[in-house]
């Protein structure tokens, strides 16, 4: 399998240092509605999930692509039985050491998207802040495949991404996307691909007074596109919401999709 780029440069400290909140799960309760966008936008994601996925506490999660962990802790302290998996082994020690000052239990795994070694054993997937995208489309489309295996009969995945006719509508070709007050930063620069479908960035570091530079590629979808390819996989409806649960339009931000299985 050749990957379009090098995701263990991509996600690492330096990563976390500029968009891992420096608190842990434990410093703030868990609590009722929140409003996406609010001042929680963790817990505001987690609120959201729930409520799309449907879930209930006992039921069995998988986190695909679980990152550092901000989700996966949190449904777990909302008494979900949750799995999460990710190929950054920094993001994993983040989140395995977020878990226990939090006081929750979540059995995180190395693995590839690609290759998921379970069949039939969750309730429920959940793929988060656009981590589904970043292979061709044959490896996207198997990973599809995999997620519908290793749900059970009945089973439902949500998959929050970049809505595409906003971050049409909102594109520019280069932007500072995070900063510090001490001078450190993250700058990228964008190629969107209108062959591919492919959005394309190099992102140049800036860390205590040293520079790097690093590329990452995703796949942009729009939702008639990737419910199509959900069908495909085995997935029997498909529905589109936005941030704010409501139904899928131009003017939201985040695309999030539902799937279920017959």
């Amino acid at each position: 399998m050749d990957d379009l780029f090098d995701a263990a440069a991509m996600y690492d400290e330096d990563y976390l240092y500029f968009f891992a909140a420096p608190r842990g799960l434990s410093e703030f309760a868990v609590h009722g509605p929140v409003v996406p966008g609010a001042d929680f936008p963790a817990e505001a994601s987690a609120e959201l999930a729930w409520r799309l996925l449907d879930l209930r506490p006992g039921m069995s999660v998988l986190d695909l692509a679980c990152g550092h962990g901000e989700l996966a802790n949190r449904l777990a302290a909302r008494g979900c039985r949750v799995t999460g998996l990710d190929s950054s082994a920094v993001f994993l020690d983040r989140a395995r050491a977020d878990a226990v000052a939090a006081g929750v239990s979540v059995e995180y795994v190395a693995g590839d998207m690609r290759q998921l070694p379970w069949t039939s054993l969750f309730d429920r997937v959940i793929n988060w802040s656009t981590a589904f995208g970043y292979f061709d489309d044959t490896a996207n489309r198997a990973v599809l495949d995999g997620i519908a295996r290793v749900l059970r009969p009945g089973g439902r995945l949500a998959m929050d991404l970049d809505n595409l006719v906003m971050f049409l509508a909102s594109y520019c070709q280069s932007r500072v996307v995070a900063a510090r007050e001490n001078g450190d930063m993250l700058v990228d620069r964008y190629h969107l691909d209108a062959l591919t479908g492919r959005f394309e960035a190099e992102r140049t570091v800036i860390r205590s007074g040293r520079t790097r530079r690093v590329n990452f590629v995703k796949r942009m979808f729009g939702f008639p596109e990737l419910r199509d390819w959900l069908l495909a996989a085995g997935f029997t409806t498909v529905a589109g919401y936005g941030e704010d649960a409501r139904p899928l339009t131009a003017d939201h931000r985040r695309m999030i999709i539902v799937a279920d299985l017959p």
